[in-house]
C-alpha cells in the first residue's frame, strides 16, 4: 500500500501511534498497520514486555518501532507521550486511540475515584491525545486520520458498565464532533466499535475464535482482534479518504440483535453483572 500522506523524502515512511498496543487489538492493529508501510508507535501501561513483543514483530515487518509507558489515569501529563513519540520517528499520520479500561459494578455501588478513572482512560484520555494529534497533523500540513475504538456500548448499554458505556458513548458522539472540526485540516475521524473480541481484556487472548461459541450473536462466535485490526487499517489508509464521523460497529452483528434478544432471553440472568 503506497503512503496515504508521502513526507519530504524518498526514504520517508508514514508514522502511525497505537495507544495500548501491548496485546489484543492494539498489538494486531500495530502489526497490520507496519506490514501496510508505516512506522509504528507502541504505548503501553503494565505490560512493558508486552510491548518489546509488538516492536519485534513491527520490526520483523521492515517497519521501525518506538515504545513509551502510558497511563492514562495521569492526566494531563500523559497525554505527552504523542509528543515524545512524534519526535522520535519524525512525524504523525495516523492515531489510533485504542487504550481502555472498564469494570463491572453495579451502578448503586460504584464509587467516584472507579468512575473517574474509566471516564479518564476510556474517554478524557482519548480526547487529549488526540488533540495533541491534530496539532502536529495541522503543523504537517498533510491531513491525517483518528481512529477511536469505542466498542458495542457506545451504541447499546450493558448492565454493570455504566462508567464504561459513558465513557465509550461519549468517545462516540465526541469522534463526530473531531470529524467536523478537523475536516477542513484533511484529517478524518472515526471510531470502531467492536463486540466481543478475544483479548486480554476478555480473558480470551490466544483463544481459536473457530472453537468458541457465542449462541446470541449472528455469526456464533466470538471476533478475532485481527479482524479488527483490518477495519482499523482500512479507515487509516487511502481507500478512506472520504469516510469521516462514521461508527464502524466490528460485532459479528450483535448490535442487531438487540429486540430478538429481549423477545427471546428465558430469564432474569440478564439482569446482574
Amino acid at each position: 500500500m503506497e503512503p496515504q500522506h508521502p513526507a519530504p523524502g524518498p526514504l520517508a515512511a508514514p508514522v502511525a501511534l497505537i495507544t495500548g498496543s501491548d496485546s489484543g487489538i492494539g498489538r494486531a492493529t500495530a502489526v497490520r498497520l507496519a506490514e501496510a508501510g508505516m512506522d509504528i508507535g507502541v504505548t503501553w501501561h503494565r505490560d512493558e514486555e508486552g510491548a518489546q513483543q509488538t516492536a519485534y514483530e513491527v520490526r520483523a515487518a521492515g517497519r521501525r518501532a518506538e515504545t513509551e509507558q502510558l497511563d492514562l489515569t495521569r492526566l494531563p501529563e500523559a497525554a505527552g507521550v504523542v509528543d515524545r513519540l512524534t519526535e522520535r520517528l519524525g512525524r504523525l499520520d495516523v492515531l489510533v486511540n485504542n487504550s481502555g479500561t472498564g469494570t463491572m459494578t453495579p451502578f448503586l455501588d460504584l464509587d467516584l475515584g472507579t468512575v473517574r478513572e474509566v471516564v479518564d482512560v476510556d474517554l478524557v484520555g482519548p480526547f487529549l491525545c488526540a488533540q495533541r494529534a491534530a496539532h502536529h497533523m495541522i503543523a504537517q500540513g498533510e491531513g491525517g486520520r483518528i481512529i477511536n475504538v469505542t466498542s458495542v456500548h457506545e451504541h447499546q448499554p450493558r448492565v454493570g458498565a455504566a462508567p464504561y458505556c459513558a465513557a465509550k458513548g461519549g468517545l462516540g458522539l465526541l469522534t463526530q464532533v473531531m470529524a467536523l472540526e478537523l475536516a477542513e485540516h484533511g484529517i478524518t475521524v472515526n471510531a470502531v466499535a467492536p463486540g466481543e473480541i478475544a483479548t486480554p481484556m476478555t480473558g480470551q487472548e490466544d483463544t481459536d475464535v473457530t472453537t468458541e461459541r457465542r449462541p446470541g450473536v449472528p455469526l456464533g462466535r466470538p471476533g478475532d482482534a485481527r479482524e479488527v485490526a483490518a477495519v482499523i487499517a482500512f479507515l487509516a489508509g487511502p481507500d478512506a479518504s472520504y469516510v469521516t464521523g462514521a461508527s464502524w460497529a466490528v460485532d459479528g452483528g450483535m448490535l442487531r440483535m438487540g429486540p430478538q434478544a429481549g423477545s427471546h432471553l428465558p430469564d432474569d440472568a440478564w439482569r446482574r453483572p
